[in-house]
């Protein structure tokens, strides 16, 4: 019998580390969220809506902390709805469960942000210094069941010192996650 070489590739398994399970879904989560745009900042007073997606890991462990090392890659967007800074992000994702349904999670990533990157930064804007950056995130979640959480989260960009200005911006709310 003779089988395409295409064919055959699709059906050779992906080499997995020890004691993984491969996993069949390539989305894995949703998120919608508001927060406080920045309230330390001259940006301060208007809200964000932030919308993420969390991809399945490439791979699980059958151990339930070895699992937890192993990230999400997400890809996400935070718009504020009065025009000061927006960005769009990409990361990956690490999330810790504490007890079956309390966890913690952490992303970093990098960022595009909408800022004022020039010279001149104007009155009740904050000086991003370039519109390139780094995004780091932190969340606190409450699973209600298998598909449903809540999760307060913040989130900062910031261009590390890597342009003139580096004011930064960190934002605080809360997210409901769906699971697929």
């Amino acid at each position: 019998m003779i089988v395409s070489p295409w064919a055959q590739a699709a059906d050779l398994a992906q080499p997995q580390p020890a004691g993984a399970t491969q996993k069949v879904s390539f989305l894995s989560e949703l998120r919608l969220g508001v927060f406080a745009h920045d309230p330390w900042s001259p940006e301060r007073g208007s809200v964000d809506v932030n919308a993420e997606a969390l991809f399945a890991k490439p791979f699980d462990f059958s151990d339930q902390l070895a699992s937890a090392f192993v990230p999400r890659p997400h890809i996400g967007a935070t718009f504020n709805t009065r025009g000061d800074t927006s960005h769009a992000y990409v990361g990956l994702a690490w999330t810790f469960s504490l007890t079956e349904r309390i966890f913690l999670e952490g992303a970093l990533g990098g960022a595009l942000n909408n800022g004022v990157a020039g010279p001149v930064t104007p009155v009740g804007r904050s000086a991003m210094g370039c519109h390139l950056g780094f995004r780091e995130a932190a969340s606190l979640g409450y699973r209600f069941t298998d598909a449903i959480s809540l999760m307060a989260t913040v989130e900062h960009i910031s261009n590390a010192g890597a342009c003139s200005d580096n004011r930064g911006l960190t934002n605080v709310g809360m997210r409901l996650g769906y699971s697929f």
